[in-house]
């Protein structure tokens, strides 16, 4: 008996399958080809913006060829464009990129350039002290050092993630401005941080035997 209740029951589950098959059978087909047109339509998407990324990738290469080849009107005409133009990444790359060739002709303006990208609140806090710290190398020889210690001292603290480049720029600039008390404790800063690059370490052996040899005195 239960074997003809068993038979009964999924004829009653086929009839109403068929049923809602006839009645709804044009909706399932429509959302079939829906979904495999969404599909197809990501896909198709996905490669434009590959596509897309890669046309972004081979102009800023462009940019990057040209300042190699001394051509630097020609790579800043195409960062420009890439700047206010590219996607998110590339953009800012391109803005980076931008402010190091114009500080290279200008260094007030490269400077300037970079302030801009340091003051953008948009902007991950990594990236705006990225930008300080360039604007800083800029200005070693265009400000006094308190205006340029004003500038880099907050990014050389204990936990300043580019407090190794900031320590050493302000030891170059208090060099330059004769303060060697001043370039000594940045210097000795650098070696006595355990995370401070070899390289590092060494050019500020260099400095540091500037910094004890004082000042020179040239008698006639």
């Amino acid at each position: 008996m239960s074997d003809i209740f068993r038979e009964i029951d999924e004829e009653v589950r086929r009839d109403k399958a068929s049923a809602i098959l006839k009645k709804y059978g044009n909706v399932f087909i429509a959302i079939a080809v829906l979904a495999v047109a969404g599909v197809a339509g990501w896909q198709f998407w996905q490669q434009q913006e590959r596509k897309k990324a890669e046309a972004v990738g081979a102009r800023f290469e462009e940019a990057v060829r040209a300042s190699r080849d001394n051509n630097a009107s020609a790579a800043e005409a195409t960062l420009t464009e890439l700047a206010a133009n590219a996607p998110a990444g590339y953009r800012l790359l391109s803005r980076f990129r931008l402010a190091s060739e114009v500080g290279k002709r200008d260094a007030a303006a490269g400077a300037t350039a970079f302030d801009a990208l340091a003051n953008d609140t948009t902007l991950d806090q990594y990236y705006r002290d990225l930008a300080r710290l360039r604007a800083g190398m800029l200005r070693v020889d265009l400000v006094p050092f308190a205006e340029l210690r004003k500038e880099l001292e907050p990014l050389a603290t204990p936990t300043g993630l580019w407090r190794h480049s900031a320590r050493e720029f302000l030891g170059i600039a208090a060099l330059k401005a004769n303060l060697f008390e001043d370039a000594g404790r940045w210097f000795d800063a650098v070696v006595a941080d355990p995370q401070s690059p070899q390289v590092l370490r060494q050019r500020v052996e260099l400095y540091l035997t500037l910094v004890r040899g004082g000042p020179v005195t040239i008698k006639n």
